[in-house]
């Protein structure tokens, strides 16, 4: 299989978002505890950004197809979402983190299907099941990275940190596809 490089440079900005994102991973649960809520209300949050994020994701597909640049989607993804998670420094009720949510919802809906679609141009077919299979494994191995790192952050530094991480790794991924040949992706 020959070197892709638009695919290489997509594979190094996500894998390294994916792992900012997954910092928080199944320590969201924990950091929600804080506010006192019951099971019922963290579920109404998650179920806000999947609702928020299908309802975003239905509005743009009306018009990601007529825009020429699907990178610029995928750097709205990545700046939206940062922006999200900083403020999740300063959350302090419930009605916060549902707008929160709401905001993390748009830059998802942004930038996972600008992502499909970038991947999708980019992909040989004749090297499509290991090309998908290379994305599947880095995405695995950041996942299970940054689960574990995100864990040390919070114990040893607490969230604030962490969401400030998740924050400067997603604005880093933003600066890298900005500062890429246009023609590269």
């Amino acid at each position: 299989m020959k070197s892709n490089q638009a695919l290489n440079t997509l594979f190094l900005y996500n894998s390294i978002f994916v792992f900012a994102n997954n910092l928080l991973g199944p320590l969201y649960a924990v950091y929600i505890q804080k506010f006192d809520i019951n099971v019922m209300s963290i579920s109404l949050v998650w179920a806000t950004f999947i609702f928020f994020t299908t309802v975003f994701t239905f509005l743009l597909s009306k018009i990601g197809d007529r825009i020429k640049e699907k990178e610029n989607f995928l750097m709205a993804g990545y700046l939206i979402r940062s922006i999200a998670w900083f403020i999740y420094i300063f959350a302090n009720s419930i009605p916060h983190i549902i707008l929160i949510q709401i905001i993390l919802a748009l830059g998802e809906a942004f930038g996972s299907p600008s992502f499909d679609a970038i991947f999708a141009q980019h992909i040989d077919k004749k090297f499509s099941m290991s090309e998908y299979s290379s994305w599947r494994i880095i995405l695995n191995f950041s996942m299970v990275l940054s689960t574990i790192i995100g864990g040390f952050i919070v114990y040893k530094l607490g969230f604030t940190i962490l969401f400030l991480s998740v924050s400067l790794l997603s604005l880093f991924c933003f600066f890298g596809v900005l500062t890429k040949p246009r023609d590269l992706l």
